[in-house]
């Protein structure tokens, strides 16, 4: 159901991946992953382009929702609880932005949270009915309390004022945990539709973009970066973890999602 005739080759390299054991899968996808930052740590001048870029691939995703929204008029497969953190994290990014920053991510952060407030209202009002509460089974405190409560420990030591610090921070460990409760809804659909899938996909696209930025950052410092912003705190390594948490989290669902492309399945099926 839902095939088009695939590609041979392609066939045969991902039943021999489906064989593998999951050390070897997971050394594969480092291997590939540290391969394609070395490729855009040389090909790509300016790397703070990586970070517009990724912001806007994430505001893409958004924007493929509200297409499912408007035109299918189903909120099925979408996890009300991960549109929730994300529109925190978002509003508190915005004040920081606005008074430590004011750019063009504030712009594209704007975007994004607006959007996203917009999405929250069709699934609590307009498309309610197809909403699966059930399958949305993560408790957002569970992800939300730790991260606030990280925020105050462990925060960039910067001029600003503290509580702007916490802000900042708690945005960034937010963001790493917010794709959860979408993944464990999926987990537990066990199928995915293909708009659902497209946006996932689009947020895997944009925390690497951002985790690459980092990586290329600490090997052009030789490692001294890590300690750059934090002046000797733990607030950069942190940052930098919590990157590589959420690129790491949203992994496996990206090679099913390639995996699925590629083999022209228009339904994606997720393992337990």
């Amino acid at each position: 159901m839902g095939k088009r005739r695939g590609i041979p080759a392609v066939n045969v390299l991902f039943g021999w991946l489906r064989r593998q054991s999951k050390k070897v899968k997971t050394t594969l996808a480092v291997f590939l992953s540290l391969l394609l930052v070395v490729s855009l740590r040389f090909t790509v001048k300016n790397h703070n382009h990586f970070f517009v870029a990724s912001e806007a691939i994430h505001a893409a995703g958004i924007f493929v929702l509200i297409y499912k929204l408007t035109r299918q008029k189903t909120c099925s497969g979408l996890s009300l609880k991960s549109q929730e953190i994300t529109a925190t994290f978002f509003a508190v990014r915005l004040i920081c932005s606005l008074t430590m920053e004011g750019d063009i991510h504030t712009i594209l952060d704007l975007a994004t949270f607006i959007s996203t407030l917009w999405v929250i209202y069709m699934i609590r009002y307009k498309l309610s009915s197809s909403y699966a509460k059930d399958l949305d089974n993560v408790h957002i405190h569970y992800l939300v309390v730790p991260s606030a409560i990280l925020a105050m420990l462990i925060n960039p030591n910067t001029h600003h004022h503290y509580i702007f610090r916490v802000m900042w921070a708690f945005c960034v460990y937010s963001e790493s945990v917010s794709v959860f409760p979408q993944l464990r809804m999926m987990q537990n659909a066990k199928m995915i539709e293909p708009f659902t899938a497209h946006y996932v996909f689009a947020l895997g696209m944009a925390r690497f973009l951002a985790c690459a930025h980092w990586l290329i950052q600490v090997y052009e410092s030789r490692g001294h970066y890590l300690w750059l912003i934090g002046s000797g705190y733990l607030w950069f390594p942190m940052a930098l973890l919590a990157e590589i948490v959420q690129t790491f989290i949203l992994s496996d669902f990206c090679y099913y999602y390639v995996k699925s492309v590629m083999e022209g399945e228009l339904v994606l099926k997720m393992p337990v």
